[in-house]
């Protein structure tokens, strides 16, 4: 029975705006995404296999417009188990926490595991504030090599979770780095052009605004990798709302935070 007190009430009004996360459904090699809602269940669809997409859960704020954001991912987390039957992954893009305080990241990770799907994450620049990140690499990606990207393959589908905000200036614009690119490329080495590509990263792989720095400076030569694949879906968080963008194979998608909003771009 789901809890509707007050306080529960209200998360779920921030969750309006907010944005719980996003079903993926892979069906013939292709992702297709359905924004998470109560209404909805267990309704997945007869895909291949389903996965979740969450992102910026900032937990450690704590203003206006939403003073509880572990009471927002918790909300978020109601809903993704409703369709665990059918989900077999969870993927947090990054600013799990907010100012990369250790206690944060406890409450974070207590909340997600309620879930009870393996989970994989790529971080934030709010998670790396503090040495580098070390504490969220230990934490949400230990078995990943310096760096903090890694891949995993599941279900004939190949996830790369990338890391391009280490040392992202207030304002400034992604960066994935040479060493990140050069193993990216030897990943992709040998691998069959029909096999499906889901990359996972915090910054848009996409420009969606130079001026704000929601874009990546190097992603173009991360793409020339992935262009002769047939199937690539890129997941990004940072902008806090939903946005789509296809380039030939290659299909861009941003996620909504289940902290609060950004207004569009030049909008603010």
């Amino acid at each position: 029975m789901l809890d509707v007190s007050e306080g529960r009430r209200d998360a779920l009004k921030c969750m309006l705006w907010g944005g719980a996360g996003v079903l993926w459904t892979v069906a013939g090699g292709v992702p297709k995404s359905r924004v998470l809602a109560p209404a909805m269940a267990d309704e997945t669809g007869d895909g291949n296999f389903s996965f979740v997409q969450i992102s910026d859960s900032h937990i450690g704020f704590a203003k206006s417009p939403n003073m509880d954001t572990p009471g927002t991912l918790r909300a978020a987390m109601d809903q993704v188990r409703r369709v665990r039957d059918s989900a077999r992954l969870l993927i947090h893009t990054g600013d799990v926490s907010h100012l990369s305080h250790d206690a944060q990241f406890d409450t974070a990770a207590q909340i997600i595991g309620e879930a009870g799907l393996e989970t994989h994450y790529v971080p934030g620049e709010h998670d790396v504030l503090v040495d580098d990140g070390k504490n969220f690499f230990a934490r949400f990606a230990s078995g990943a090599p310096h760096g903090g990207w890694y891949s995993f393959d599941h279900r004939g589908v190949h996830f790369i979770a990338l890391n391009n905000v280490q040392n992202l200036k207030a304002g400034g614009l992604g960066n994935l780095g040479a060493e990140q690119l050069e193993w990216l490329e030897r990943d992709l080495r040998g691998r069959s052009a029909s096999t499906p590509i889901v990359v996972l990263a915090h910054v848009p792989l996409w420009t969606v605004s130079q001026e704000w720095g929601w874009g990546t400076a190097d992603a173009s030569l991360a793409l020339t990798y992935l262009r002769r694949f047939g199937s690539v879906t890129v997941l990004n968080g940072h902008i806090h709302q939903v946005m789509q963008k296809v380039e030939g194979s290659v299909a861009f998608h941003t996620a909504r935070s289940t902290a609060f909003p950004q207004p569009a771009p030049g909008a603010a």
